[in-house]
C-alpha cells in the first residue's frame, strides 16, 4: 500500500512490531520534528493516537491511521466517535481481535467489542476471515473517501495465521466492498441450512459444510464481515445471500452474540462467547470453549433435524474450565488449523513486544 499511496501516514500506540504497521517504503522512515517520514510514534496512549489522526483527517492531503490491539480501542473511543461524527476519514487498525491471541489472557481478549463498535453510527467495522479477504478489507478502507459517504473504517485482524479458503481470491473483492457474500453454495437444490461467519471463525463454517455433506444436509457458508456495508446493500442483494425463506442459520463468532438475532432470526443459532476469555494458547481456548469443526457442525445439524435455536453457550467456562449449562452442549472436536497448546503463530517476545 505504501508506494500507490503516498498520503498513507500513521502509526501505532508503542505496538507496531505486534500490529505490523510500520511503513516500509524508503526504509523504516520514523516522523520527527526534525526528519520527514511517514511512521508516527504514538507512544501508550490510544485516545491520544486516535485525535491526533482526527487531525490530520481534518487537515486533509493524508490518509492517516492509527494501530493498537482491539482491547485497548477502549481507551481511544471517544476519537473514534468523533471521526465518525464528522465524517472522517481514519482508517484503525486494531489486531489481536479476539481471545485466540492467547496466554496475554482476559485483559487483552476482545469480547464485548465488535458489539460495541457496531454500535457506533458511521463506523464500518471489518472483520476479515483470510488473507484475501484481508486485502479486501484493506481495499475497503481505502477507497470509502472516494465513495461521497465518508467516515472511518475499523480493520479488526486477527494474532494467529488463518488459512486461505477456496473461493475468497474469486470473491472477496466484490464480496467484502458489500459487507457480506455467498462464499460456498450447495451444488443443486436448496440449502438446508445457512453458516454465518465472520474473521476466524470463517474457517470454521468452511470446513463443517463439509462435515455436513457426508450428513447429506447441504449447507451455504456466507461470510459476513461488515454488517455495515451489507445492510446498506439493496433488498435483493441481502435476499440473494441470505433468503428469508432459508430460515434454518447458524452464525459462529468468537464474540458476545448481541446483535446476530438479525441475521440469525428465530430458527437458527447463535455461537457466540458471552464471557471472558482465560489464559491459554489459542488452540487449547478454541477447543475448551467449542470453536471447532466438530461443533459447528453438531449445532448445525441439530438446527435441521430436532429444531435447536437461540444462543448456544461455550463447552466451558474459563477458571476451571466449568461446564457452562447453557444449551448446546456436543462435542468439542479439534480446530481445523490449531492443536490443543498451539499459539497459532511463529513470532517470539522479541518480534512481539506485546506479549512479553
Amino acid at each position: 500500500l505504501a508506494g500507490p499511496l503516498p498520503e498513507l501516514f500513521g502509526g501505532s500506540a508503542d505496538l507496531s512490531e505486534s500490529n505490523l504497521t510500520d511503513v516500509k517504503a524508503n526504509g523504516h522512515d520514523h516522523f520527527a520534528a526534525d526528519h520527514p517520514g511517514r511512521n508516527l510514534r504514538f507512544g501508550v496512549r490510544e485516545h491520544g493516537m486516535g485525535a491526533i489522526a482526527n487531525g490530520i483527517a481534518y487537515h486533509g492531503r493524508f490518509l492517516p491511521y492509527a494501530a493498537t490491539f482491539l482491547t485497548f480501542c477502549d481507551y481511544m473511543r471517544g476519537s473514534v466517535r468523533l471521526a465518525a461524527l464528522s465524517g472522517l476519514d481514519v482508517i484503525y487498525v486494531w489486531t489481536h481481535d479476539s481471545v485466540g491471541l492467547g496466554e496475554d489472557g482476559p485483559t487483552h481478549q476482545p469480547v464485548e467489542h465488535y458489539a460495541a463498535l457496531r454500535a457506533i453510527p458511521n463506523l464500518w467495522f471489518v472483520r476479515p476471515g483470510d488473507p484475501n479477504e484481508a486485502v479486501a478489507a484493506w481495499a475497503l478502507a481505502v477507497e470509502r473517501r472516494t465513495t461521497g459517504d465518508h467516515g472511518p473504517v475499523a480493520l479488526a485482524f486477527t494474532r494467529q495465521k488463518l488459512p486461505t479458503l477456496d473461493g475468497t481470491a474469486e470473491r472477496a473483492r466484490e464480496g467484502v466492498r458489500r459487507g457480506g457474500y455467498i462464499l460456498r453454495d450447495t451444488t443443486g437444490g436448496r440449502p438446508d441450512v445457512i453458516l454465518i461467519g465472520t474473521g476466524s471463525e470463517l474457517q470454521l463454517c468452511v470446513a463443517a459444510a463439509d462435515r455436513l455433506a457426508a450428513d447429506s444436509i447441504a449447507a451455504r457458508v456466507v461470510s459476513l464481515p461488515c454488517w455495515e456495508r451489507f445492510e446498506a446493500q439493496d433488498q435483493a442483494y441481502r435476499d440473494e445471500v441470505l433468503p428469508p425463506g432459508i430460515r434454518r442459520r447458524v452464525s459462529v463468532e468468537i464474540g458476545v452474540s448481541q446483535g446476530w438475532e438479525r441475521w440469525v432470526g428465530d430458527e437458527g443459532a447463535i455461537i457466540g462467547l458471552d464471557h471472558f476469555g482465560a489464559s491459554a494458547p489459542a488452540g487449547t481456548i478454541f477447543e475448551r470453549f467449542g470453536f471447532t469443526t466438530d461443533r459447528v457442525a453438531d449445532v448445525a445439524r441439530r438446527v435441521v433435524r430436532d429444531g435447536l435455536r437461540g444462543r448456544i453457550g461455550t463447552l466451558a467456562q474459563p477458571h476451571g474450565w466449568g461446564p457452562t449449562g447453557h444449551v448446546g452442549g456436543g462435542p468439542a472436536g479439534s480446530h481445523p488449523t490449531l492443536a490443543e497448546g498451539d499459539p497459532g503463530v511463529d513470532r517470539t517476545p522479541s518480534s512481539d513486544p506485546g506479549h512479553d
